[in-house]
């Protein structure tokens, strides 16, 4: 199997190096492939150009399939914080066959409505206000923060039905933790087998630190687990 693996970074900061580890640690504990997506980012690359970036580098993996050894019909797409967005914003598109979204705090409605964005305004790691700098960065001047190519959670009831199995972690004292939840909610309503994971006591950006916490390390056999039963089921 392959999971396509989008870094977060609030679609701003971040790239392939940030991210390493956590891919490696991945793929060792899935015994699977891992292809790690450096996607155009904000405030020289405006949404939609990391979505569109997101999509076509998962196209590209099915089409080369075989230069990649890995089966086309074992593709997986994950991420954390801003690439869980795009992880779950590509898996509404599927533009081929998925297996699997594996979605770490992710960023499911840029609007920040929900109560932890208030509860956890001020972090640790990432604060309501930081959140609002990148969304300034990455969404163009007036644009629609609710269209579903941005914002997941508003996704019409269509483009949930029939997406992949997922997992959703999240962290107590981050200011994502509340709309990562509500996204699982409305998979599972539209019949999406969906595990909701929330780590009491953890901030936004812990599962990188998997050298150092327990529950990070936990998190990280947790997601490999499952994604690896996807890929071999």
């Amino acid at each position: 199997g392959l999971l396509v693996y989008y870094h977060g970074g609030g679609w701003v900061i971040g790239d392939l190096n940030t991210h390493d580890a956590i891919c490696r640690s991945l793929a060792l504990r899935m015994n699977h492939a891992v292809l790690s997506i450096d996607y155009r980012m904000g405030p020289e690359h405006k949404h939609p150009a990391a979505v569109e970036d997101a999509l076509c580098s998962l196209r590209w993996a099915y089409e080369n399939a075989d230069v990649l050894g890995i089966n086309p019909n074992r593709i997986a797409v994950g991420g954390d914080s801003a690439g869980g967005n795009l992880a779950a914003i590509v898996a509404q598109q599927r533009p081929v066959p998925l297996v699997f979204q594996l979605l770490i705090y992710p960023v499911t409605d840029l609007t920040q409505s929900h109560a932890s964005h208030v509860e956890n305004a001020a972090g640790p790691m990432l604060t309501a206000e930081g959140m609002s700098w990148f969304i300034g960065h990455y969404m163009a001047n007036g644009a629609d923060k609710t269209d579903p190519l941005a914002s997941p959670h508003f996704a019409p009831d269509a483009l949930l039905h029939g997406t992949p199995p997922a997992l959703i972690i999240t962290a107590e004292h981050d200011p994502l933790r509340d709309e990562g939840e509500a996204y699982g909610r409305r998979l599972i309503a539209n019949g999406v087998t969906t595990s909701i994971v929330r780590y009491n006591g953890m901030f936004h950006g812990f599962f990188s630190m998997h050298a150092l916490l327990d529950d990070a390390d936990t998190a990280h056999t947790m997601a490999a687990t499952l994604t690896a039963k996807a890929f071999n089921a």
